[in-house]
């Protein structure tokens, strides 16, 4: 993909929700192209609901651009395709009667020819190791495999840009360790919002520290997490391999 500008620009993104807390209060960002970004912050410091708003599932006030196109009624379902949302429960992307069929359920959406989605299908699902499970029943399998089968429904799309919810909660150690070998073998820009600060470590150069619907910090990933004073004024901590 030629570098035509950011592959996410949010300015000055505000949202409040009905009961009238503001969730976020001015936020602006760029991510480019290839970049591995972590968001981190305490509990109600506005990720989730950045997050939302990365794909239009959140429409604020401000301005969120997808690869430098504004996001506007007219241009969620391509914004959708580039801007790939994994959700913190798998179980909310699974609902088909076979892992396979739940991957393509995307592309064929979109019109695609059937046998290009099942080459792309195949694809992912070998990238991910997940071919043994092509014909399982998504609500069989372990939450590590379910969240693998979930990521592979937003990659089968091709995004400029993985966006991850807690991509590691409920994981046990194997697992976890699965899943960020395949996120670091991947090419799209990625926006990691996580507690997991040794995940954060390990998966990206730069961090956002978000507080009170504010970005109140932003810079290099071992920079940042590894200043204490800063982590622990914002109720976090600096990673074990950090100290």
């Amino acid at each position: 993909m030629t570098d035509r500008g950011p592959v996410l620009e949010m300015r000055d993104l505000r949202y409040a929700y009905n009961s009238g807390v503001e969730a976020l209060r001015g936020v602006s960002l760029a991510i480019r192209a290839g970049e591995r970004v972590g968001l981190v912050g305490p509990n109600g410091a506005g990720k989730s609901t950045l997050l939302l708003h990365t794909n239009g599932l959140l429409r604020g006030k401000g301005e969120v651009a997808v690869c430098s196109t504004r996001l506007a009624r007219k241009n969620l379902v391509e914004a959708r395709r580039k801007v790939g949302l994994l959700f913190q429960d798998p179980d909310d992307q699974l609902f088909l009667p076979t892992v396979r069929e739940d991957v393509a359920f995307g592309p064929l959406a979109h019109g695609e020819p059937h046998e290009e989605v099942s080459r792309r299908v195949d694809a992912v699902l070998e990238h991910l190791g997940l071919s043994p499970l092509a014909e399982r029943p998504p609500h069989e399998l372990s939450v590590g495999q379910k969240r693998a089968v979930a990521l592979a429904t937003v990659l089968v799309l091709d995004p400029a840009l993985l966006v991850l919810d807690e991509p590691s909660a409920n994981l046990d150690p194997r697992a976890r360790r699965q899943l960020v070998a395949m996120l670091k073998d991947l090419e799209p820009a990625l926006l990691l919002a996580s507690h997991d600060m040794e995940l954060v470590l390990s998966l990206c150069d730069r961090v956002l520290l978000m507080d009170q619907g504010l970005i109140v910090a932003d810079g290099p990933a071992m920079e940042l997490l590894g200043d204490e004073i800063l982590m622990e004024e914002h109720g976090l901590e600096v990673p074990w391999s950090l100290r």
